[in-house]
């Protein structure tokens, strides 16, 4: 009997119907395309910006010496100065960003131990790098200053010898420490033995013996990369208090030893110059020609500096370590070499071929004649110069001979071969998907004087085993998706279940010890029954039957996987269905082994609307699911500790996957968001990127509005603080942070008061969101995980929808700001610089009917020329009858009289639109403060539509949104704010189900026996099994619909009073809210009529630049309140040019780590090898695509 439920129930049945689903699949192959020239990229910039770094700080030391002629020798110490520079650059950076840290986030004093030893340390390695590169460099040679700085890994492979023979266990990367240090020293025994065979060997003897030191002393500059590994694998405490307390008070070390290092360099370099018998007065009279010389190199090094580290740190994170960061940088020694000496040798053959005498002529003659004897005036290029100096360096030798070539030759190899092999581990580094940049760099900064060094060494070292290749395997994670479900649509449920199905194929359930993420969905669908007459119990409804064919409808499809003829059509197995004091349950074992539970919710039993459901699902999986089994463990006797340890490990690898009813997501998305919340442990939710879908002129004008909300105003939020707001529809909780004190229980309350309606039930996803951020949690933003959801597409659904938006944002912010202080001490990402942002943001809003109302009154200036006070007061007049039309009719009669002034107003934006363009052609200027506004945004708008490729198409939408601004800032403000009393959900109320035929009931030949009995009838091909549900969980839910989801009873005496209250509410609110927009209004006015003595008078150009003999006046407030707009959308502008490189870098590392759990698929058909002409041969897919392969999206 079991075999026949795997074989097909009707043969001659086998077509099928597949939806298309309107989410749109990654284009993977453009993907991969992006991916290449993105690595290609950045392993150009890498190695480019190594290069210009290293070359231009060479420049400079060669310029310092005594001989070079290309600045006059007084000048000297400008060119030492900006060595010094180069040196301290990062620590400067490092202290900024540390005081910026410790004032906004964590600033614990380390111990006086620990002091002593970074201090100690961090004053070594600024004395060495100082002496070597200011005092010891400028007088040696360009090869070895070249090479020297590759011998900075000598204290590194020595730590890593004895770390990995520490380990106890045979390490594969012991020899080639033991070589990198042999190597080293090596070169060292070269270096000194070719400085000593010099002329003036004693004057040389001291700056190379000061050269060799100050190397050693730089090498313990990474000393940290080691110090954990010792601590882990030795008894010694002394090393694990220190260990523990440097990362504990990293911030403060971080400025101490920043100020170490700035004050040890200051006194080398002010020290020297003295003593050096020059003079630092030569700094207030440098020539011209001099100082474009040198601040064109301090600043090329400058920002080369910075731009490699931060490429670097970029190629390590898109798991590009071996392309884009190890090769370029190896490369970028020998690349430095080749810049520097090519020139050189150029110079020499030209030389040799001018005079002919190329068999007689010697370097040493070169040098005699070219380099010494050279005009020392500077006329034309300043290359040649450089280059001259570059050889003077090495015209101390005779490089003719094959003694001095060979030392050289032999110092250079042995060094960067010692580098290479102390780097060697590299190679092998594993890397998580998305890796902090703490837990890849030991250190924060970079050191500009050895740029490639720098980073190479201070990536983190890591014990690499024999017999042990790969990463220790990070705890499981569960993912509990839960949707909220009403009255959607047959299609709505569809995009949503097959989301569902798709994952489920995506990630099939395993053994728990093999797998990485565990999915299971749950879907709570309120007030799902209805009364039947004549039946012994309650019938689900319409909605209810609509789910339960498009979950089976669904399942039958992903079942026809099979690539088997006649197993195409296989029977669904058998599923439960239980009853439960809350109504009833299905429980369906998707095809791939994971769990879909729908919740049917009786509203006579259990509290409906959406908040209760989403109280409801927190309770189940986070209160029974997760903590109950430990509760059992405890009275068994297990230590409480231990269970302490195990609860908030779970806690913290419990996510929650909020969606609503109707949303539709690819994998992806899902594991995007993912990422963020394992990899920063106190993100406490993370929201993805929504799309508004469906039809008509309001979804249109949504789309724009939804891509500007997300490409300025939320990575504004993400980067700057938190984002306040993560939507309900498609948001990733962490079961920590919703379990943490204030959160979940708080979220749990009635609403008692007419501002909890406002607050608690008109936006419940915006104040889920204001707890996690009162508690502490970060809220984030990934814009590339893509989530699509239906959005209104009526004018009055749109105007209901936002008339619970408005107030509901307006309360959660005043309730954040209300709390600026306590905010900003306890939340880390929030600063009150951050919340001064949307204080503004809150104050513009606010002010957004006025604002609206003054371009109006400025256009019927431009237009028809009146003054503007007349303008204004024709301007108010509208919006004013429309506020008090909204106290006294209707909400549909509100609706109706807005989208009839909205069409009004459509037609005015658009003729003024016509008039403005019109205006600039006729006085040929743009440059007038209005246009200037309108042209830069409209650029801006540009570029970040550019920024975001696959949008691009939106920008056209953005027409119509202009021409909506009236309604939507003016109108619907109005709206919003005049019925912020109403309550109600607005939306799907009376909407019925469609798309698809609910099966019809069965003929009433008898008394049904209630809902059970309706499901099972409803489809044989999924036969419903009932079963009982457990004891212990049924009284579970007994007790917590007494204590939190008991249906809220009829009060009339109540509902009056709250609803009194509302309207109160609403009066006071209202009030505020006009006044202040009366009042700005009114000062406007009063400024338009002394406009002669209270304006700013600018003189009108043309594009040539020319005086038009014409004036603008502009109003000052009006002035500095548009000044404040254009610097707040510009400071969201370069926020999202820095959130567009992250997500880049996280969406590349995505690719690259989950492209083999994403390829799924079940294996080609056989193809027989014989048959040559077989269609299948070219065409192996043809026949047997399924829903990844294009067909149904």
């Amino acid at each position: 009997m079991g075999d026949e439920r795997h074989m097909p129930k009707r043969p001659w049945d086998s077509c099928r119907d597949v939806p298309v689903i309107q989410d749109e699949q990654t284009p993977w192959k453009l993907v991969k395309l992006l991916k290449f020239f993105s690595l290609c990229a950045l392993a150009l910039l890498v190695f480019g910006l190594a290069v210009s770094s290293k070359v231009s700080f060479l420049l400079l030391i060669t310029l310092s010496n005594k001989a070079a002629l290309t600045i006059p020798a007084e000048q000297k110490p400008v060119a030492l100065l900006c060595v010094g520079c180069a040196l301290i650059s990062s620590s400067v950076l490092l202290l900024l960003k540390s005081i910026w840290k410790a004032n906004f986030k964590t600033s614990k004093l380390p111990a006086k131990v620990t002091a002593a030893v970074v201090l100690l340390i961090e004053f070594l390695v600024s004395l060495g790098s100082a002496v070597l590169t200011i005092v010891a460099m400028p007088h040696l040679d360009i090869v070895s200053n070249v090479t020297i700085l590759n011998s900075v890994a000598v204290l590194s492979a020595v730590l890593q010898i004895a770390a990995q023979c520490i380990a106890r266990e045979r390490n594969q990367f012991l020899l080639p420490s033991i070589f990198a240090v042999v190597l080293i020293l090596l070169g060292y025994s070269l270096f000194l033995v070719f400085y000593l065979l010099d002329e003036n060997r004693n004057e040389m003897a001291i700056w190379a013996g000061l050269a060799v030191a100050g190397s050693f002393l730089t090498s313990f500059n990474w000393w940290e990369n080691y110090i954990r590994l010792f601590t882990d694998n030795s008894n010694s405490n002394f090393l694990s208090v220190l260990s523990k307390d440097i990362r504990r008070c990293r911030n403060m070390l971080h400025i101490l030893s920043s100020l170490v290092r700035i004050l040890v360099t200051g006194c080398v370099l002010g020290a020297y110059v003295p003593l050096s018998k020059r003079d630092w007065t030569i700094l207030t009279t440098i020539p011209l020609r001099e100082t474009r010389t040198i601040a064109i190199l301090i600043g090329v090094q400058l920002i080369s500096s910075a731009l490699c580290h931060w490429f670097a740190v970029a190629a390590c994170k898109m798991h590009a370590l071996r392309r884009s960061f190890i090769l370029p940088l190896y490369f970028a020694s020998l690349a430095i070499m080749a810049v520097l000496i090519a020139p050189v040798f150029i110079y020499y053959q030209d030389y040799r071929t001018n005079l002919n005498v190329t068999h007689n002529s010697t370097f040493t003659d070169y040098c005699t004649v070219a380099v010494y004897g050279r005009n020392q005036t500077l006329e034309g290029s300043t290359f040649p110069h450089l280059v001259l100096d570059v050889t003077h360096t090495l015209c101390s030798r005779d490089l003719s001979q094959i003694t001095d070539i060979g030392l050289l030759t032999g110092l250079a190899v042995a060094w960067w071969l010692g580098l290479l092999l102390a780097t060697l581990h590299l190679w092998f580094l594993k890397l998580q998907r998305i890796q902090r940049t703490q837990d890849l760099f030991i250190r924060r900064m970079y050191e500009g004087a050895f740029i490639e060094q720098s980073l190479l060494l201070n990536t983190r070292f890591d014990i690499q085993m024999s017999d042990r290749k790969n990463v220790k395997s990070l705890d499981p994670l569960t993912v509990y998706l839960c949707a909220t479900m009403w009255h959607e649509t047959y299609t709505e449920m569809m995009q949503i279940i097959f989301s569902v199905f798709r994952l489920d194929k995506y990630r099939p359930k395993k053994d728990p010890e093999d797998t990485d993420v565990i999915f299971e969905t749950h879907i709570f669908f309120d007030d799902a029954f209805k009364d039947v007459p004549g039946s012994l119990g309650r019938h689900v409804n319409e909605y209810a039957e609509t789910l339960v064919e498009t979950i089976r409808e669904v399942y039958s499809i992903f079942m026809g996987n099979d690539r088997s003829l006649f197993r195409m059509q296989q029977q669904i197995p058998d599923q439960n269905i239980l009853r439960t004091p809350y109504g009833g349950r299905l429980e369906v074992t998707m095809p791939h082994g994971n769990k879909l539970v729908v919740h049917f919710k009786d509203k006579q039993l259990i509290r409906h609307k959406k908040r209760w459901s989403q109280v409801m699902y927190l309770y189940y999986l986070l209160g029974w699911r997760l903590m109950t089994k430990y509760y059992i463990n405890w009275v068994n006797g297990e230590e409480e500790a231990e269970l302490k340890t195990k609860i908030e490990k779970e806690k913290h690898n419990t996510y929650l996957l909020a969606l609503d009813g109707d949303t539709g997501f690819q994998p992806a998305a899902v594991m995007l968001l993912i990422d963020r919340l394992k990899l920063y442990p106190l993100v406490g939710a993370a929201c993805g990127r929504i799309h508004p879908t469906g039809s008509g002129p309001m979804v249109w004008f949504q789309k724009f509005e939804y891509a500007i909300g997300h490409w300025l105003q939320k990575t504004a939020e993400h980067v700057f603080g938190c984002v306040l707001c993560s939507p309900g529809c498609f948001s990733l909780f962490r079961a920590a942070a919703l379990m943490d004190n204030n959160v979940m229980k708080r979220y749990s309350t009635k609403s008692l008061e007419a501002r909890h309606y406002i607050q608690y039930d008109q936006g419940e996803d915006r104040w889920l969101c204001t707890l996690l951020l009162k508690q502490g949690w970060r809220v984030e933003y990934n814009a590339a995980s893509d989530a699509y959801t239906n959005a209104p597409e009526e004018f009055n659904e749109f105007y209901n929808q936002r008339r619970r938006w408005g107030p509901s944002t307006m309360a959660n912010i005043v309730d954040l700001l209300g709390s600026t202080n306590m905010i900003s001490k306890r939340n880390r990402s929030i600063s009150k610089l951050y919340m001064l942002y949307h204080l503004f943001g809150m104050t513009s809003s606010i002010l957004g009917p006025a604002t609206i109302c003054l371009m109006i009154a400025g256009s019927f200036t431009f237009m028809f020329n009146i003054h503007p006070s007349g303008a204004l007061i024709l301007a108010v007049i509208p919006p004013a009858i429309y506020l008090g039309l909204c106290f006294k009719l209707k909400s549909d009669t509100q609706i109706l009289i807005a989208a009839v002034m909205s069409v009004g107003y459509a037609f005015f934006m658009l003729v003024v639109g016509m008039s403005i363009i019109g205006s600039m052609v006729k006085d040929k200027t743009i440059l007038t403060p209005s246009s200037i506004f309108i042209i830069a945004m409209a650029i801006l708008y540009f570029i970040t539509a550019t920024m975001h490729p696959q949008e691009f198409s939106l920008v056209f939408y953005g027409f119509l949104y202009i021409l909506c601004i009236p309604s939507a800032y003016l109108l619907l403000a109005i709206y919003s704010m005049v019925n912020m009393n109403n309550v109600s959900w607005g939306t799907r109320e009376t909407m019925p189900a469609a798309g698809a035929a609910t099966p019809a009931a069965p003929p009433q030949t008898r008394v049904q026996k209630g809902w059970v009995s309706q499901l099972q009838s409803m489809s044989d091909d999924m036969y419903l099994q009932e079963e009982t549900l457990d004891k212990d969980e049924e009284e579970f839910w007994r007790e917590l619909q007494t204590k939190y989801l008991e249906p809220l009873p009829e009060d009339k005496k109540k509902q009056k009073k709250i609803t009194n209250d509302l309207r109160e509410l609403r009066n006071k609110i209202t009030f505020v809210y006009f006044i202040c927009n009366a009042l700005w209004l009114v000062a406007t006015f009063t400024l338009q009529l002394f406009e002669a003595n209270l304006t700013i008078r600018l003189p009108k150009v043309d594009l040539d630049l020319e005086f038009t003999g014409e004036y603008i006046t502009i109003d000052p407030i009006g002035f500095m309140f548009i000044l404040g707009y254009a610097l707040l959308v510009v400071v969201q502008f370069v926020a999202m040019l820095y959130h567009r490189m992250y997500t880049l870098i996280h969406f590349v590392a995505f690719v690259d780590t989950e492209s083999k759990a994403a390829k799924q698929s079940v294996p080609d058909p056989e193809i027989d090898d014989d048959d040559d002409d077989s269609d299948e041969v070219f065409f192996p897919n043809l026949y047997f695509r399924n829903e990844d392969g294009g067909t149904l999206v």
